[in-house]
């Protein structure tokens, strides 16, 4: 790696962590990550994708940005996640592209189970939450080898959402990141 690329991935890595720390922290307080942070945040990381790569960085940006914000895409519609937390995604990987973004979502998705197990730990509902996560895989599980065709009937219900244990996501991408940054320097 040359000096002006080096240059160039510490600025990436230096202002992904910085705008999740500021997410981190606006997301424990408030619940929300805002558009204020991750729209202009996402713009300029498409824009400093084409400026320092050309063609090629704007196509790695592109793709990033879709493969990361998927998995919160999906929880947003389907599991009750935060939008905000998708759009994040969506600009770290405008950032830092398909290679770092992989290894960075890869970290994000430890952290995060690390922190929900922590937060069910704490919470006194450990086993609880492994008994509702394996039926939730078991019923996935079966749907997956009917190939679409079964239909739930009811009798595997899991904890009230009223009672759902919740975290906020932001820590998470947060510690995530910087598990990403110190495997990528270090590697």
């Amino acid at each position: 790696m040359d000096l002006t690329t080096e240059r160039v991935v510490i600025i990436q890595w230096g202002v992904v962590l910085v705008a999740s720390l500021v997410a981190a922290l606006t997301d424990l307080k408030d619940r929300r990550i805002p558009n204020v942070l991750t729209l202009p945040l996402l713009a300029a990381g498409i824009l400093q994708a084409g400026l320092f790569d050309g063609f090629d960085g704007l196509k790695s940006s592109l793709l990033a940005m879709v493969i990361l914000a998927l998995p919160y895409i999906l929880l947003f519609i389907f599991a009750g996640g935060g939008a905000g937390d998708a759009k994040l995604m969506a600009a770290v990987g405008a950032w830092l592209g398909i290679e770092a973004g992989v290894v960075a979502l890869v970290a994000i998705s430890i952290c995060a189970v690390v922190l929900a197990l922590l937060r069910a730990v704490f919470a006194g509902r450990f086993f609880e939450v492994l008994n509702n996560i394996k039926v939730k895989m078991l019923f996935f599980m079966f749907f997956l080898s009917s190939r679409g065709a079964a239909k739930y009937a009811g009798g595997m219900e899991t904890a009230d959402d009223q009672d759902a244990l919740t975290i906020p996501y932001g820590p998470a991408i947060f510690a995530g990141l910087v598990a990403a940054a110190v495997y990528t320097w270090l590697t």
